[in-house]
């Protein structure tokens, strides 16, 4: 096991770095066994560095994501009564597009071999319902009932990320994040976006 940060490697903290520094640990120990301390060792920096970036491990993750789903979730409120299937679809679409390889498609490719199967689950979860909560709301500002607004909610946040995740699992060359967005996002035709 190597602790002690490479040769080269800048000694100025940057996320990049210590993205990097986690994602070698979460490979070769396994991401329970892997401390803030470790990678903080790993990258060179301090822990203080660390939290200016993150506010845990999991956040190495799941930061460029969550900034996506932030940015979402503003342009879902600033819609207003004009939200509808084609404005929300092309700002859920946002949260995948240019989704270049991360610390998020690195574990959700490698999630066995990381030991971060249930983790990914959880975290999921949490993302899949704030996005599925913004979304609701958009549906509900436009006129649409509150059932039908959170099966919407539901289910485009669903498409989302499983697009994102499907992506991560088959690797480069097999399609774009978009791409397979679009095609789960046309999938969901029995749930028409009408009152």
């Amino acid at each position: 096991m190597r602790n002690e940060p490479r040769p080269g490697r800048p000694r100025a903290s940057s996320r990049e770095t210590l993205a990097e520094a986690a994602c070698e640990l979460f490979l070769e120990q396994g991401y329970e066994a892997t401390s803030v301390a470790d990678i903080t060792r790993r990258a060179g920096v301090s822990r203080s560095s660390f939290f200016n970036y993150f506010s845990s491990k999991s956040d190495v993750l799941w930061s460029g994501l969550d900034a996506r789903i932030d940015q979402a979730l503003e342009a879902l409120t600033a819609l207003g009564a004009a939200a509808g299937a084609d404005p929300v679809r092309g700002i859920l679409l946002h949260v995948v597009d240019d989704f270049a390889p991360d610390p998020l498609a690195l574990a959700l490719r490698n999630a066995s071999a990381m030991g971060l199967e249930e983790e990914l689950v959880r975290d999921t979860g949490l993302r899949s319902a704030r996005l599925a909560d913004g979304i609701s709301q958009a549906a509900r500002r436009s006129g649409i009932a509150a059932i039908p607004a959170d099966i919407l909610g539901a289910a485009h946040a669903t498409a989302v990320l499983s697009a994102l995740r499907v992506w991560a699992e088959r690797g480069a060359g097999h399609g774009t994040p978009e791409s397979l967005a679009q095609e789960a996002l046309g999938g969901i035709h029995d749930l028409p976006w009408k009152i």
